[in-house]
């Protein structure tokens, strides 16, 4: 059984009962980490060094704005001393230090009792991260502005697919290739630009197995409905969710 938390699920305007998309994943492994993410770890009942891995997806600022606080909160009030591991598009590592200095001057060179490690995402190669192997897959969004990628992890019992922000593309079908779950961008209430929209998850829902659970996120207009997609959700920020595979 793997639980997930959704720290948010709405886009980066939000609405009244949405914040920034991310989510907690058994209990130790951030999927983006919005603006939001250290006080609603907090609010959950997380401790913030129980974290041990965070994929980033790609760098705008509702995706990993977050980080920043996790790591003054590491630099001055938890007791962190495990490596926390973070992954990220190729060149993410020297990007997000030099954001950490921009944020609060001097942060990464704040003497610390673990170490802050990069895994730069390699398509097509199995990686691991938090001892969770995963894949990556190059993810249609923002296309010529930066790189963005989704993300696949194998944890015991059930295999967490993750797109971050993406436009419909058949590298949505790699992404959900063996997974059990899918979160996915539903941006849109019909279809828009450089994100998903509920009739481009009309068509992923087609293309899918009938046993992969679609759940939806970055949710950016009220009006998106999951009603007569099967096997199919929508989640509510800061509640906790259990999820086994069928059968197993």
């Amino acid at each position: 059984m793997v639980q997930l938390v959704p720290l948010g699920t709405g886009n980066a305007f939000t609405t009244p009962g949405r914040y920034w998309s991310g989510f907690l994943l058994d209990g130790r492994i951030l999927l983006d980490c919005p603006p939001t993410a250290l006080p609603h770890l907090k609010r959950v009942g997380v401790p913030p060094q129980q974290v041990e891995a965070i994929f980033i997806t790609h760098f705008h600022g509702d995706h990993f704005v977050g980080y920043p606080f996790l790591v003054l909160e590491y630099a001055y009030l938890s007791d962190r001393e495990r490596d926390l591991e973070v992954v990220v598009p190729p060149g993410g590592g020297p990007f997000l230090e030099g954001f950490l200095d921009q944020v609060f001057p001097d942060l990464s060179r704040h003497e610390a009792n673990y170490r802050r490690l990069y895994v730069e995402a390699r398509p097509g190669t199995p990686q691991v991260a938090g001892g969770v192997r995963f894949w990556s897959v190059p993810m249609e969004h923002a296309r010529g502005k930066l790189q963005a990628f989704g993300y696949r992890l194998e944890l015991p019992g059930l295999t967490v697919a993750y797109s971050g922000d993406t436009e419909w593309s058949p590298s949505l079908l790699e992404l959900a290739r063996g997974a059990d779950v899918l979160i996915v961008d539903c941006t849109y209430a019909t279809r828009g630009p450089e994100h998903m929209g509920l009739e481009d998850v009309r068509l992923l829902r087609s293309r899918l197995s009938p046993r992969t659970l679609l759940l939806l996120t970055h949710l950016g207009d009220d009006g998106v409905r999951a009603s007569g997609l099967p096997n199919t959700m929508l989640l509510r920020d800061l509640e906790t969710y259990s999820f086994s595979r069928v059968g197993g």
